[in-house]
């Protein structure tokens, strides 16, 4: 495949230029993509109802269109996968991205048009080999082949002409040929919903073909990797793989899981580079190696047809919340990530909350959810504080994660207790008590609240850890049906009922 890595490494380069020119100039290209998103759906159903033909300039558009969330949408989306149309967006809207739910339904369907599959998904997912094949010495990413773990999809029930699914799903079912050529496993396998029963196929798949590159969530591709060694009976996946080069990984922190990719991918060649992308767009990559991938930030992609605006934390519950514009940003401060996009997304509150590192160009950082995190004690723990501890406590105790959960725990009385951990060790810590303090201790210096409610034990008691056995959160998603690359353990919870479904599981076995 000499010819084919020679033409595409011709054609990304090209892309490269272009990513520079955005880096150079981010406001003049975030201002284009708002007159141009503004213009085109100003003959929709929403941009009639907030007049986006008299909205001039962007402070405009922050003042008069409302702040937007999923309930908001609900009833717009709802009408779409109905067979409405020109609603949200003026083009035809057919497929819809199946996301974790909200507090009145079980799932999201985030809507996905043909411009934001082609210039933001699909963009997205070039730009990371495009990014790697540009800082990789004597790149060979497209003489093999690269082996994606996606989701399923299925008619909507609504309309026959449109599909839900996994993100990835959508994504797979729709590459272009070029793309297609350069996947494995076959769509039977890769698209199939029994989700056991398609990772033993593609690790049947994996275990003989030769991959130079993968991609999706660490806990699910942990999975699928240890699958292919059990049926090679290899030490490393560089046995099985001696060309492969590249891991982009997103959805969750990687830092639970980076030794162990280690392990199993020990070459220098190898890259493992972080993406900042959901089913309502893709945000972000990592556009450097660092050795100290800890200190790892991405890349805000500017040209994806998303227009951005970032809410400081301390706006969020206002009754009139105040949006910054990327100029106005602050480094080292953390903001809700709003988003205008090219599927009718206006105004939307992503969930995440991010921080910038740099502003030439603009790096972030995923700094945690406005919704998980925890505050049972004022000690406000979101999850950028709980990686870096485990991250300390697991390197200062020979031991590595790959899941966890967290939640308050009372003893007695509210607001008399601590936090309660559960954790699945790939490498367990040979004390676990030590672990525990080593936790808590840098739980401490990372977060100047928990250290307050912690002095003496007078408003928040040491953690509790317990540990669980290998496949636990494998169990308990299996349990509430939500086997699948899309589907993620929330790390961070104010309230117990995640911790208390597990314990429920681990009394059952």
């Amino acid at each position: 495949m000499a010819l084919v890595n020679s033409i595409a490494g011709w054609i990304l380069k090209k892309r490269m230029h272009q990513i520079e020119l955005f880096k150079k100039y981010p406001i003049e290209v975030q201002n284009e993509w708002f007159n141009r998103l503004i213009g085109n759906a100003r003959h929709t159903e929403f941009g009639r109802k907030y007049r986006f033909e008299k909205l001039e300039d962007r402070k405009r558009f922050s003042e008069e269109v409302p702040l937007q969330d999923y309930e908001s949408l609900k009833g717009y989306i709802d009408r779409i996968m109905k067979g409405e149309q020109n609603l949200l967006w003026p083009t035809e809207i057919k497929w819809f991205a199946k996301s974790s739910g909200t507090t009145s339904d079980k799932s999201k369907f985030i809507p996905v048009s043909r411009e934001s599959l082609e210039n933001c998904h699909y963009k997205g997912g070039t730009d990371l080999l495009t990014i790697h094949y540009c800082n990789q010495e004597d790149p060979h990413l497209f003489d093999g082949k690269g082996l994606i773990l996606g989701g399923s999809s299925e008619v909507n029930k609504h309309s026959k002409n449109s599909y839900s699914g996994d993100l990835s799903s959508i994504i797979i079912k729709n590459l272009p040929a070029w793309a297609e050529y350069l996947r494995v496993p076959d769509l039977s396998i890769a698209l199939t919903p029994q989700w056991e029963k398609k990772i033993d196929k593609m690790a049947e798949v994996g275990a003989v073909e030769n991959i130079t590159s993968i991609s999706g969530v660490p806990s699910w591709n942990l999975l699928l990797l240890n699958r292919i060694l059990e049926i090679t009976g290899k030490s490393n996946m560089m046995e099985v793989w001696p060309q492969f080069e590249l891991y982009g990984h997103g959805g969750v922190s990687f830092h639970p899981y980076r030794e162990k990719f280690k392990e199993l991918f020990p070459s220098d060649r190898v890259r493992f580079l972080e993406s900042y992308n959901a089913s309502e767009g893709f945000f972000g990559l990592q556009d450097r190696w660092l050795e100290e991938e800890e200190d790892s930030d991405m890349l805000l992609m500017l040209d994806y047809g998303i227009y951005y605006e970032f809410l400081p934390l301390d706006e969020l519950h206002k009754d009139r919340p105040q949006t910054v514009l990327l100029e106005e940003t602050e480094l080292n401060k953390d903001y809700a990530l709003i988003i205008s996009t090219n599927a009718g997304l206006w105004r939307y509150m992503v969930g995440d909350t991010i921080r910038f590192t740099s502003q030439h160009p603009y790096r972030i950082q995923v700094s945690g959810r406005t919704k998980y995190y925890i505050n049972a004690f004022g000690e406000e723990l979101v999850a950028e504080n709980a990686e870096k501890a485990l991250a300390v406590a697991c390197k200062d105790t020979g031991s590595t994660i790959s899941e966890y959960t967290a939640a308050p725990y009372f003893d007695g009385v509210e607001h008399s207790g601590g936090h309660e951990w559960i954790i699945e060790f790939s490498q367990a810590p040979s004390n676990l008590a030590t672990f525990t303090q080593r936790l808590d201790e840098e739980l401490k210096k990372v977060n100047s609240d928990y250290e307050a409610k912690r002095y003496k034990d007078m408003n928040m008691k040491l953690p509790r850890v317990t540990a669980v056995e290998p496949g636990t959160f494998y169990a308990w998603l299996k349990s509430k049906g939500k086997l699948g690359g899309q589907n993620k353990v929330p790390r961070l919870s104010n309230k117990r009922k995640i911790i208390e479904e597990i314990h429920a599981l681990l009394q059952q076995s």
